[in-house]
């Protein structure tokens, strides 16, 4: 590729991501901090792919979905789950109509654009499989018909990492299928003041304009697609991947930290997340630091870590650190 063409790219690059940068602002109105949040919800509906979201209770997790699905004028559902919740209360079911005799389909509330799991943990297998097939296939089967899910369809779920009691946590195949686990943290002191003088009322409001169309972010992912990235950098991401599964490879000594490494998964989704970084800053071209600003979301829920890890306080944090610092850059 010519350098011509990278910069026509480029130019195709910032036109199409304007109305991104205002609803990052959009969204900054209202809540305060969680920079990297937004971004990770930005990357994930650009790359058309889902997001767990780990933290405490009270961080707005659910107030910066809300403001995404406001800025992007597109359907928007919040799921509770409970240990009580059943698949049909998910995708939907067949209701009997005694007048006609026949059966009549009545959608669940999967059916949206934007779809908020609320303390995914918490719900049984079986309704976890359901939102995560649908999340897989984009599309939910209802008796013999099958129904497509439209566009864009982003599942954003979240997950108490404090309280364990009664819930059942997701296999490590099913994480597997988030493109992003982004640990939210507490706000600074400066931060928390100013959630204070924003938020600090009976009915505080969410003033997000809508900035674009469930369409924008159709052609907006044609253009992410046209993103240059060198060889040299796709090198780069299978290198991280496989630092994962052979840290020795890298001088790394990590033996018997990893119990399983990063699947092929990851390094798909370290390549569309670095051209999502790059296009949210507007160009045309991927640079290393767009991957290793986007590395520790994708790698740090695919890390397995041995017993002997758990038993020295090492996270799977700790061995991306690692593995990002060791791994030449190109």
């Amino acid at each position: 590729m010519t350098q011509l063409d990278v910069k026509q790219i480029g130019a195709s690059v910032q036109a199409a991501s304007a109305p991104f940068r205002q609803l990052q602002e959009q969204m900054g109105r209202v809540i305060v901090g969680q920079t990297e949040m937004i971004r990770h919800m930005l990357v994930g509906i650009l790359s058309n792919g889902h997001i767990l979201l780990e933290g405490v209770p009270g961080l707005a997790k659910t107030t910066a979905v809300t403001c995404l699905a406001r800025g992007i004028s597109t359907g928007f559902r919040r799921l509770q789950f409970t240990p009580d919740l059943l698949p049909a209360d998910l995708i939907g079911t067949m209701i009997y109509q005694p007048q006609s005799g026949t059966f009549t389909v009545k959608k669940g509330p999967i059916f949206s654009n934007i779809i908020l799991a609320d303390e995914i943990n918490r719900a049984p297998a079986k309704v976890q499989s359901a939102l995560l097939e649908a999340m897989q296939e984009r599309q939910v089967t209802i008796g013999e018909q099958t129904y497509k899910l439209d566009e864009p369809f982003l599942v954003l779920a979240t997950q108490n990492p404090i309280e364990q009691e009664g819930t059942y946590p997701l296999p490590e195949a099913q994480v597997d299928r988030f493109m992003l686990k982004t640990v939210v943290t507490y706000p600074t002191p400066k931060e928390e003041r100013a959630i204070l003088d924003r938020m600090a009322s009976t009915r505080p409001e969410l003033a997000i304009d809508p900035v674009m169309r469930p369409a924008d972010i159709v052609a907006a992912r044609q253009v992410l697609d046209e993103i240059y990235i060198d060889d040299k950098i796709k090198d780069y991401v299978v290198s991280l991947v496989v630092a994962t599964r052979r840290p020795g490879d890298f001088g790394l000594k990590l033996e018997g930290l990893v119990q399983y490494g990063a699947s092929p998964r990851a390094t798909i989704y370290l390549t569309l997340g670095a051209k999502a970084i790059a296009f949210l800053a507007g160009r045309g071209f991927v640079t290393p630091q767009d991957v290793k600003d986007i590395a520790p979301a994708v790698l740090r829920h695919r890390i397995i870590v041995s017993y002997e890890a758990e038993a020295e306080e090492k996270t799977s944090d700790h061995l991306v650190r690692e593995i990002l610092s060791a791994v030449p850059v190109p």
